[in-house]
């Protein structure tokens, strides 16, 4: 029973196949995004740290975003 489902009447090969190659490139996307996203992170992360204490607690008060990217930041160091 296990084997006729393995195998999809000759079929099997290309079944499996393409969820493989799908499964895959799934994976290297999803690899590729997650390291371009900390990568920005860190630069986003760089660019607000080198702005002055009044306009990072400007920034970061009206900037959801930026509060989430920095405590993320620090805890991956």
């Amino acid at each position: 029973m296990i084997y006729n489902f393995i195998l999809m009447n000759g079929y099997g090969i290309f079944v499996w196949s393409s969820f493989i190659i799908t499964f895959l490139v799934c994976g290297i996307f999803y690899y590729k995004t997650r390291k371009s996203l900390k990568k920005y992170e860190k630069e986003f992360a760089k660019e607000i740290e080198a702005l002055s204490t009044e306009q990072k607690k400007t920034v970061l008060e009206n900037s959801k975003v930026a509060s989430k990217v920095l405590s993320s930041f620090n805890k991956s160091i």
